[in-house]
């Protein structure tokens, strides 16, 4: 019987019309490192004051900066679904937000931005986060064998990953499907229903803890931090999460040296800043936003080390670096780590409203940083992009292709406006926040009538009700938006009202 990876190639090369070849000589190196609830205000080169971030600054003044860039969705599987298969995640009721046992939500068979590389002689490589799920939804994960599919099924040759999140468990890394450190005699069991073992929690050890948490975050303590969720074993795979970023970045340095003789394609998800927020120490008070703005330091770090690695290895001119977030900012997200008292006059949105979890534009308005020196002219761009584009747009870069229709369906090629050829980028998209979907078309966003929340210091959701016919805000003019135009033009309002309606049926047959 063919294995689903067997198929997907067999179907992608009968979509190309080729046999798999070697990339062309002039395909670049890709690397794509991706943030996680990293806001559009919380970088230097996007106005942001309450932490230095030079190395990503200096990797804006290098290539493009993108000010219209977005995540598809204002929280992270969804955002990181759509970023992977060209597909808006709201077509996959199983996109998301998922437990740290979910199976994987993408379909192997279909085309993703790794496999798409594969086919023209790219080696694939993930670090850091996943949270797309693992296993098959008809057998029990056993994290205790080779567990698939996962990250290889749909196209990436080399990974080295947590599960889910820091904030849930399982807390452990796989490296290309086995966990890591796991002892024989010290099995793994997870689960979401209720505990398992004898191992402490924040509920019943609060004492234990380094940092308080929430009900929700009150599961089992690994490393002094209570979880989503609990496990019992693995005593030795358990990670220190001080230790995170250094581990993934090792990793990622290492991919990086060990393929810099052929072309490759590094998805580098990093943790930060993401709770629970316990940075090395050597960041702490590195900012003046206590550990979230820490983190986002310790983040910055890491990419200079990346860019660093590039520059000893004479790999600089000859590879693209794409930097993003997988959704907007949050201060308080179940973890007392003092990021709300400490955020002062910070803003991590920017100039936008909202933040994770919310369809405000700051849910899914993103920093995008594409840089290629020598081929990509520095500076700003008000082009719009979504990062369901990249599909797309790496594929047309790479000479890959494929059928819309069973694949990427929402993934439009805007490669000339990430190269800095063109301004001209999407006339429309569409963002979700959990259930709701919102449409931008040009300078003007639409909000169908509704409940819209943004969560304030101790996370509790405070919600604004949008009444019929919906929300019409003029975005250059009112970022915050705050003036609804709704009743002013009702034209406008029945166009976008019908666009988006458009939009989330077409693909859906």
């Amino acid at each position: 019987m063919n294995s689903p990876r067997t198929l997907l190639l067999a179907f992608t090369v009968s979509c190309l019309g080729i046999a798999a070849r070697a990339a062309p000589a002039s395909a670049p190196n890709i690397i794509l490192i991706y943030a996680d609830d990293v806001g559009y205000g919380d970088l230097g080169c996007y106005g942001g004051t309450g932490v230095d971030t030079p190395n990503l600054d200096r990797l804006a003044q290098s290539g493009r900066r993108f000010t219209s860039a977005y995540a598809t969705s204002s929280t992270c599987t969804p955002s990181r679904y759509s970023l992977l298969t060209g597909r808006y995640a709201f077509r996959n009721e199983a996109a998301r937000i998922l437990p740290g046992n979910a199976p994987l939500i993408i379909d192997p068979i279909k085309p993703t931005l790794p496999a798409l590389l594969q086919t023209r002689g790219y080696i694939t490589g993930l670090v850091g986060k996943w949270h797309l799920g693992l296993g098959d939804q008809d057998h029990p994960l056993d994290w205790n064998t080779a567990i698939a599919p996962g990250p290889r099924e749909v196209g990436f040759e080399y990974s080295y990953h947590m599960a889910a999140t820091g904030d849930r468990v399982p807390a452990v890394y796989i490296e290309n499907g086995r966990v890591l450190n796991l002892e024989p005699d010290d099995p793994i069991t997870v689960s979401y229903e209720g505990p398992v073992g004898s191992n402490p929690t924040g509920t019943s050890h609060p004492h234990l803890l380094k940092v308080q948490a929430d009900k929700q975050h009150s599961g089992t303590i690994v490393d002094g931090t209570s979880r989503i969720g609990f496990m019992s074993g693995g005593a030795a795979a358990r990670w220190t999460d001080e230790e995170m970023p250094d581990v993934f970045l090792e990793r990622a340095v290492g991919f990086i040296e060990s393929n810099q003789n052929r072309p490759f394609f590094l998805y580098y998800a990093t943790h930060e800043n993401h709770v629970p927020r316990l940075p090395h120490p050597r960041f702490r008070g590195a900012s003046g936003l206590g550990v979230r703005g820490d983190a986002i330091a310790q983040l910055d770090w890491g990419v200079g080390v990346l860019l660093e690695t590039l520059r000893k290895l004479d790999l600089t001119k000859n590879t693209l670096v794409i930097f993003s977030s997988d959704n907007g900012p949050v201060l308080f997200d179940g973890y007392h780590d003092g990021a709300y008292q400490m955020n002062g006059d910070h803003r991590p949105a920017g100039p936008w409203r909202g933040g994770k979890y919310s369809a405000w534009e700051g849910g899914t308005r993103m920093p995008f940083i594409a840089s290629w020196p020598g081929t990509i002219s520095p500076g700003p761009t008000e082009a719009m992009i979504s990062q369901v584009d990249l599909l797309a747009s790496l594929a047309a870069l790479t000479g890959a292709a494929c059928d819309a229709t069973d694949g990427p369906v929402d993934s439009e090629n805007h490669i000339d406006a990430i190269l800095g050829r063109s301004e001209e980028g999407r006339s429309l998209l569409v963002q979700q926040s959990g259930g709701m979907k919102t449409l931008r078309q040009g300078p003007w966003k639409y909000i169908p009538p509704g409940r819209v929340g943004v969560r304030d210091k101790i996370g509790r959701s405070q919600v604004e009700t949008i009444a019929e016919p919906g929300g019409l805000f003029f975005l250059p003019e009112d970022p915050a938006e705050q003036n609804n135009l709704a009743a002013t033009y009702p034209a406008k309002v029945r166009q976008m009202r019908i666009l988006l309606e458009q939009e989330l049926d077409r693909g859906s047959h």
